[in-house]
């Protein structure tokens, strides 16, 4: 059980790290900047250090037109609409794979998405 949990950290990482490099080259334009309304991932950071728990930390770059702001759609970064960020409902902007539930921490602070065999990720907002 314990394997097969690592085996899906590990292919969800290496899709992120595919994200990250197909981003990189998909949204830079001629000049090195950004196109309007894209992300890029320009850190990611791993903790395994406690036992049956991952903590992963990611930072984005994103050149959003008015009215947006950087958020989450489908676990990867992109703009989103400001309102979403400013009234906390983090679930509207979508954060979570086709095939996840989202739900709203109870503090508003974040969202959680499930898995259809029960992992739960938690993401908190800074």
């Amino acid at each position: 059980m314990e394997r097969n949990k690592t085996d899906q950290f590990e292919a969800m990482w290496r899709r992120v790290m595919r994200a990250l490099e197909m981003g990189i080259c998909i949204n830079l334009s001629d000049t090195g900047q950004l196109a309007a309304g894209t992300c890029e991932i320009v850190m990611l950071d791993r903790d395994s250090s406690q036992p049956r728990r991952t903590i992963a930390r990611q930072t984005a770059r994103c050149a959003c037109k008015k009215g947006q702001i950087a958020g989450t759609t489908r676990a990867m970064p992109a703009c989103v609409d400001a309102s979403i960020v400013r009234t906390k409902q983090w679930c509207e902007m979508v954060p979570c794979l086709d095939d996840e539930g989202c739900d709203l921490l109870i503090n508003k602070s974040g969202w959680t998405c499930t898995q259809p065999g029960g992992r739960v990720k938690t993401t908190t907002a800074l």
